[in-house]
């Protein structure tokens, strides 16, 4: 499910650092895609768009935000071709949440021909989100747990991310592995 606040002209956002005015802790994302049809191989060439939103709860090219209008702006949110080994990397800083929310980030699989293979929420543990949530220029603690949030319903197991590693003096690492048919 791609969730609210989609990118709307990836293709001008070709870029690996997003957090453009953004301020939080940093976060390293490693997108790797496989292709399921053979054998999980790694995909080459493949897009990869993802969007998130900032510490506050706040994503950018929409209005009627938490804390305003955010229109004109377009932090935290990128699109990177994968390499030969199937990686698509971003810089970017721990997304925040909002009400209803669990935290999370939005990505989208796209083929060289421009077909969507796959759009999907990755959800953080939330041990590492408490951690994060707790430093300055964060909203606090979040509202809604994993388990209790909509969006991912009976996917959690899918949809959490398998791999974060930091802490919030360095930041953290996320490398989540993406399945898509080709």
């Amino acid at each position: 499910m791609a969730g609210p606040f989609p990118i709307k002209t990836p293709a001008d956002w070709v870029r690996g650092n997003i957090i453009g005015d953004r301020v939080g802790i940093p976060l390293m994302i490693t997108i790797k895609v496989e292709d399921v049809n053979n054998n999980c191989s790694p995909l080459a060439g493949v897009l990869v768009d993802i969007w998130h939103c900032d510490a506050k709860g706040n994503y950018s090219e929409y209005s009627n935000q938490i804390e305003g209008d955010f229109t004109s702006q377009h932090f935290l949110r990128g699109r990177q071709t994968t390499d030969t080994s199937g990686n698509a990397s971003f810089i970017s800083i721990y997304p925040g949440w909002y009400p209803g929310r669990a935290p999370h980030l939005h990505l989208e699989v796209i083929s060289s021909s421009g077909q969507s293979l796959l759009t999907t929420q990755t959800a953080f543990p939330e041990a590492v989100s408490n951690t994060v949530y707790a430093t300055s220029g964060y909203n606090g603690n979040f509202d809604t747990s994993n388990s209790a949030d909509g969006a991912f319903g009976d996917s959690l197991n899918k949809n959490i991310a398998t791999l974060v590693t930091g802490n919030t003096t360095d930041g953290f690492t996320l490398n989540e592995t993406i399945k898509v048919a080709l």
